[in-house]
């Protein structure tokens, strides 16, 4: 563990998945005193500082990467919180990590950062672990309660006596469907389940001047929320708290309005059992895009698009539709369940979409679109206009694209795509995957990025993919170029003899051979050939590179291209293709201008204008939860990269590699 030692702060992760804390200047400067505290707390154990980011430093205005793992310290905290017998554990307190699932969606949703590539499930699981090592010792150190230690972390972590608002349906009762109780928690039932009392038993439980101060912190978050809610100021007053209460829907409603407030206050809220999520469900504006195969395949394809209004899933009919949009808010009765509904936002974001339809249905939506619209972003969106609101839109994929994006995020599965003998090699089991997944995507003319490990043979599985391609061609060949640096062409060439000799090569450079026949390659030369070996440097000097149609262009080393005002970039850029490869053994990912490059030269438009992403990432860093996940959705289906730390890659490779070429 390195000790901070000034007002900068960075977070990395390691190649084995530690997480270190060092001095930076090249990242978003932290407050002196805030860096202090955390230095403080990292030098003592990785544990020790997640805790104190998810803790103590809750109301702290923090950069990014150090906000996203403040998410995680805190995660540990709620859980914490949650656990009934907390104080009764001692030393032996036991907080089981979130499922698989949910550390993979946490993963996914973290910002770019340094090592990012290596956060996975197992590394935040370790980490958890670390967190409760650190919790447990300073619990010990304190020699107090869980209260007590959360409390000197923060105050807000407030677990005496709290208060909740216990909101029930009362289907037999068509005048008042819903009941109110409020009641108060104590420690263990005999299950060790959290044991709720009605909060009127708290007058004769906490009776006598004695226990008067452990009424009045019972009662203090429901006096805070009072002053915000004059629905609950008055139940107050009149003692109706304490007692429980046949509701109307109405005042149901005012209740579900009021969470945040309430949750703020420290009242806790729980809602009827078969509300999802703490909530009812709402309708939501459903668009479903792709349902049939596009007559032109690639960043040109028109997909087909429609708009419907959904509930949990089920399309709505035009009736039930209706009747929703001629309701003002509040609480309706749909289908036998109460649904939430905001009849503003609702019939907004309905108008957007139907505009959307009716441009679609006579042209087709672009698949740039139709995808930013699937990961719900909006890269294109005006500075000040919001996106379409997640809560009550959303679109899912058609029957065609959800298959062909079920296969790109899950290309172990895919078949086909097989060299055969014309490959003088044995593929491993993950260059099989990737050579199919790289021919899904030129198939569908969509660009790819492959950014496995350097060592893990991105070279072979692209000759692979032009055997495959060979074959597919039958008797016509289709030339394919592959761009890589000067200094590696001679490796292309020896490695393209020895892997796939029947594949007809020629290596476009000075230094192969002489100016006059280089300029003078036409296409009669092309036709005969499979593939076309050349440099950065050339593109600038053989004007029939991009001139030419090619089957596949294939940048090797693609990070060259990452400025995207230089020369080789633009010319790069130029370059007419069917589908487009990108190849680099560094994690595009966690460098927002380095993957906007990339983007621009496999998909060009899918992550929009260079000023528009900039725009569109500044938008992203000022979410509060899950920030960069709509992103990292976006861009996921067309970047394949494994590390050879992965276990089934690990599992794969022999003892020793000795890698020249590949």
């Amino acid at each position: 563990m390195v000790l901070i030692g000034g007002p900068f702060l960075m977070l990395r992760l390691t190649p084995h998945g530690r997480l270190v804390a060092a001095p930076a200047e090249d990242v978003a400067t932290v407050d002196p005193a805030l860096a202090r505290r955390l230095g403080k707390a990292f030098g003592r154990g990785v544990g020790y500082g997640l805790l104190r980011l998810g803790a103590a430093e809750v109301g702290q205005v923090l950069p990014a990467v150090l906000s996203w793992w403040r998410e995680f310290g805190t995660l540990y905290v709620t859980a914490v919180c949650a656990l009934p017998d907390a104080d009764d554990c001692g030393g032996r307190l036991r907080v089981p990590p979130p499922p698989n699932e949910q550390l993979d969606a946490i993963a996914l949703a973290a910002p770019p950062m340094p090592g990012g590539e290596y956060l996975t499930a197992d590394v935040l699981r370790s980490l958890w672990s670390e967190l409760e090592v650190a919790f447990r010792d300073e619990l010990s150190e304190a020699g107090g309660s869980v209260q007590d230690l959360l409390r000197g972390l923060n105050p807000a972590w407030n677990l005496v006596g709290r208060v909740h608002f216990n909101l029930a349906e009362n289907r037999r009762d068509e005048a008042a469907p819903f009941a109110f109780l409020a009641t108060y928690t104590t420690r263990l039932s005999g299950h060790a389940k959290a044991q709720h009392t009605p909060l009127g038993q708290a007058l004769r439980e906490y009776a006598g001047a004695a226990n008067r101060h452990r009424l009045l912190s019972l009662l203090l978050p429901v006096q805070r929320a009072a002053e915000s809610c004059d629905w609950l100021r008055d139940m107050v007053e009149a003692g109706e708290i304490f007692h429980p209460l046949r509701w109307s829907a109405g005042e149901a409603w005012r209740l579900l309005r009021d969470v945040s407030l309430l949750d703020r206050a420290g009242v806790v809220v729980r809602m009827p059992a078969n509300w999802s999520a703490g909530r009812p469900p709402r309708p939501r504006v459903t668009a479903t895009v792709g349902g049939r195969v596009p007559s032109v395949l690639g960043l040109e394809a028109l997909l087909d698009f429609q708009v419907g209004i959904t509930l949990e899933g089920e399309a709505l009919t035009r009736r039930e539709i209706e009747e929703l949009l001629a309701r003002t808010e509040g609480l309706a009765l749909v289908r036998g369940r109460w649904v939430e509904v905001d009849h503003a936002r609702l019939e907004r974001t309905l108008g957007r979409m139907r505009a959307v339809e009716k441009l679609a249905g006579r042209d087709g939506l672009p698949f740039a679109a139709a995808m930013q619209l699937l990961a719900g972003t909006d890269v294109a969106a005006a500075e000040g206009r919001d996106g379409l609101d997640p809560e009550w839109a959303g679109a899912v994929a058609g029957p065609w694209l959800a298959e062909i994006l079920s296969d790109l995020r899950s290309p172990a599965a895919l078949a086909g795509a097989d060299p055969g003998r014309d490959l003088h090699g044995t593929l491993r089991p993950y260059q099989v995957v990737g050579v199919r997944w790289l021919h899904l995507l030129s198939r569908l003319g969509l660009g790819a990025c492959l950014a496995d490990d350097m060592g893990l043979g991105k070279t072979v599985q692209v000759l692979a993919l032009l055997l495959v391609a060979r074959r597919e061609t039958g008797a016509k060949r289709e030339p394919c170029l592959l761009v890589a640096p000067a200094s590696i062409l001679a490796n292309w060439a020896a490695e393209t003899a020895r892997f796939a000799p029947d594949l007809k090569m020629l290596v476009a450079h000075p230094s192969a051979l002489p100016a006059g026949e280089l300029k003078a390659i036409g296409p009669k030369q092309l036709a005969k050939l499979d593939l076309v070996i050349t440099s950065y440097g050339s593109l600038l000097r053989l004007p029939w590179l991009a001139e030419t149609s090619w089957r596949l262009v294939i940048l090797d080393e693609a990070q060259a291209i990452k400025n995207p005002g230089a020369k080789q970039t633009r010319a790069a850029r130029k370059l007419q293709a069917r589908a487009r490869i990108a190849l680099t053994g560094t994690p595009v990912e966690n460098r927002l201008a380095d993957l906007w490059s990339i983007f621009d030269f496999i998909n060009p438009g899918l992550l929009g204008s260079a000023k528009e992403f900039t725009a569109y990432t500044k938008r992203l860093s000022t979410r509060s939860h899950n920030a960069y996940a709509p992103l990292r959705e976006l861009v996921r289906p067309y970047i394949l990269r494994r590390m050879k730390t992965d276990r089934s890659v690990i599992a794969d490779l022999p003892d020793k590699t000795e890698v020249k070429a590949w």
